[in-house]
This record gives structure tokens, C-alpha cells and sequence, in this order.
């Protein structure tokens, strides 16, 4: 028999399947990557139990609940409850506070169909707050550098080939910019921030203590970067990438616009896939109409408009290079030329992709070597 848990650390560490007792209102604000949701209640019949207990006491919600939760209702739930702990004998349950709701399921399932399964002492919430605990001592206790560079410099794909990479977009499922949106939706604010603490929580298992973060704003798309690593990263030493002006526009070509497309044709089929592709370009474009002022936006999402139209006739994509020159030369390049003189004195190294490749992981191995 194993025995209740409060060793959050290695549950995370060990991916230990999880099902959550807490109702689908609870569950959508906020969870764990990979846990399943098979509630006691219902949201209506928790809010049912949840007035009982406010104007009759506990022992009368108590009543309530398990007449709600009763014969064929109760058999169907205990049903899939049994078949989570027959399918995952490593697993885990648990509530909100690790109190009635994972107790009585517990209880239930040992009863009545014979399963010992353990629940974790203290609920979602300690848990929770375990993960908020391992970013900031990760913030106080590590090494950080950032990477920055113009737009469509390619700064995802260095990350990408380094070990020690905290990826705040991919966390976020959002490119960083006003054209960021992907074809699926942005998790909830603390699933984005419980997915960037098992990250940073298993990195340093493996014995990594210098993380490298592209240099972002502190919102990316609608997930907020917390509070503590956000501040950091306004002090963090920053690595500047460079291309060139052809290639950047070639991999926005390539990510906003070919592969963009093509996530949306994935998700919803060609047809319904390319007509919200296109809403989506241009609701991007609308996004930053008073950026750019009213000619400029005027003349950008015109050609913006005639692309699209090409592309969705012909499956050409060339037409798209104009206005994507136009933002970068008029929109983004001077404001990011701006940012790195503000930030000038950070900059510990400037190159190629390459060169900031090597640059990082000599870095962090001079950090190792110091130990």
C-alpha cells in the first residue's frame, strides 16, 4: 500500500499521474500539465453544496453533497475513478486543500471497488504554491542571460538548440509579437506559470543553474512573465543576434505566414483554416493601428490584404514580402534600435547565430567549471 504524498517535488519530477477531485470552474482556472480532471461535483451541485454550507453549517452541505452524489451518479463517477487508478497504480488524487473531497474519494474507492489509492496532503493549493516557491528560489539562486535582437532574427531557433533554454513563447504558446497568436489558444495565466516552474524545477535537477530567456516584455500574448523574473530580466546581462535584413524577412515569411497557415489548416481544415488564418493577419494588423498611424496602416494592410488574397488564390506567398519589409524598416527596427541603446551597457556579446550559439554554451560551461 502506498502512502498518502507530500513530496511535491518529486511528483513533478516524475510526471506522477494526477486526477483532480476539484469541479471543471476550479480545474479551468488553473492546473497541473497532464492531470486529469474527474471532479466529485459538478460546478452546479458544488455551488449548491457551497450555499448549504454557508447558511446551514457543514454537517447539512455534508448531507447535501452525498445526496447529490449518489446511485447511478456516484456509480458512474466511482466508475471512472477506478479505471484512472487501475490505468495509473502510480498515481495520485487530490482536491483543493487536500481535505473532504479527496478524502471521501479516497474513502470511496476503498470501499467499493477495493482500490487503495493515495491522495497528496495539502491539495492543489500547496502545491501551487510549491511551484511559485521553486521560481523565485530559481530567480534568487541562479545565473540568467538574455537574448535579444531585431525582429525575425531567429531568436526561438538559437534557444531552441540550447540545453539550459527557458521558453517563456513556447510556455505561453504565443511568438512574443503583436503577430504572435498561433492557430491554438494561450493556456491560463497559472497553467503558463506552473508549466515555466516544472521546467526551471527539472532543469535544476539535472544540475543546470544558468538560464538563458529571449528577452521579452512581461506580457506574452495574454500570460503574465512573474513578477520576480520579470524584474530580473531588466538587470540580466543580454547577448544580441544578428542577421541580416533578407533573412529576417525570409523566416517571418516563414513562421508569421507559411507555417502560421499551415497550423490553422491543421486545426481547422482547409477551407474554415485559411479564412481565419487571414481574419487572424489582418486582426493582428488592426492591432497596432494606432502605432502605426493612419497612413502607414492605411498603406501596410492594404498590401497585407492584396497578399492574402493571393495566397489564398494562388498558394503564393511572395506579395507578403512588402508589407513585412515596410513594418520592419518603419515599425519595429527603430523601436528595437532604441531598446538596444537603452540597454547598451548589458550587452555582453553581439553575432550571428552561430557565434551567440557557441557564445552561450561556453558561457554556461565557465559557470559549471567555477562550480
Amino acid at each position: 500500500m502506498r502512502h498518502d504524498c507530500t513530496d511535491f517535488r518529486q511528483l513533478f519530477l516524475d510526471d506522477a499521474p494526477m486526477m483532480d477531485m476539484r469541479a471543471p470552474i476550479e480545474f479551468a482556472k488553473g492546473a497541473f500539465p497532464g492531470t486529469v480532471n474527474l471532479p466529485l461535483m459538478t460546478d452546479q451541485e458544488r455551488q449548491k453544496v457551497g450555499t448549504s454550507y454557508k447558511q446551514q453549517g457543514q454537517a447539512a452541505a455534508i448531507t447535501l453533497g452525498h445526496q447529490l452524489v449518489s446511485g447511478a451518479t456516484k456509480r458512474e463517477r466511482l466508475h471512472a475513478w477506478a479505471s484512472f487508478a487501475k490505468a495509473h497504480p502510480d498515481g495520485y488524487l487530490y482536491c483543493a486543500r487536500g481535505g473532504l473531497r479527496s478524502l471521501i474519494v479516497q474513502q470511496w474507492l476503498r470501499e467499493e471497488a477495493g482500490i487503495d489509492y493515495p491522495r497528496i496532503k495539502g491539495g492543489y493549493k500547496a502545491m501551487r504554491s510549491f511551484l511559485l516557491q521553486t521560481t523565485d528560489q530559481a530567480v534568487e539562486q541562479c545565473d540568467f542571460v538574455l537574448v535579444g535582437g531585431l525582429t525575425g532574427t531567429g531568436k526561438t531557433d538559437v534557444l531552441q538548440q540550447l540545453d539550459n533554454v527557458l521558453d517563456l513563447e513556447g510556455h505561453a504558446n504565443h511568438r512574443g509579437s503583436s503577430f504572435g497568436k498561433r492557430a491554438t489558444a494561450q493556456p491560463a495565466q497559472i497553467d503558463f506559470e506552473n508549466k515555466l516552474a516544472i521546467d526551471v524545477l527539472k532543469k535544476r535537477a539535472r544540475g543546470i543553474e544558468q538560464f538563458v530567456l529571449e528577452d521579452e516584455g512581461r506580457i506574452v500574448g495574454s500570460c503574465t512573465v512573474p513578477l520576480a523574473l520579470y524584474l530580473g530580466m531588466q538587470h540580466y546581462p543580454l547577448v544580441w543576434l544578428e542577421d541580416s535584413f533578407e533573412q529576417r524577412v525570409q523566416r517571418i515569411l516563414r513562421d508569421y505566414v507559411v507555417n502560421l497557415c499551415a497550423e490553422f489548416v491543421d486545426v481547422h481544415g482547409q477551407d474554415q483554416g485559411r479564412h481565419l488564418y487571414a481574419q487572424r493577419m489582418q486582426q493582428s494588423m488592426a492591432n497596432i493601428h494606432k502605432r502605426l498611424g493612419g497612413e502607414r496602416f492605411q498603406r501596410l494592410s492594404t498590401m497585407l490584404h492584396q497578399a492574402l488574397d493571393e495566397q489564398l488564390r494562388s498558394g503564393a506567398v511572395d506579395l507578403h514580402r512588402g508589407w513585412i519589409e515596410g513594418l520592419l524598416k518603419e515599425y519595429y527596427d527603430p523601436m528595437y534600435a532604441y531598446q538596444r541603446e537603452a540597454k547598451a551597457e548589458r550587452i555582453e556579446f553581439a553575432g550571428a547565430a552561430g557565434e551567440v550559439r557557441e557564445y552561450l554554451k561556453a558561457r554556461a560551461a565557465r559557470l559549471i567549471a567555477r562550480g
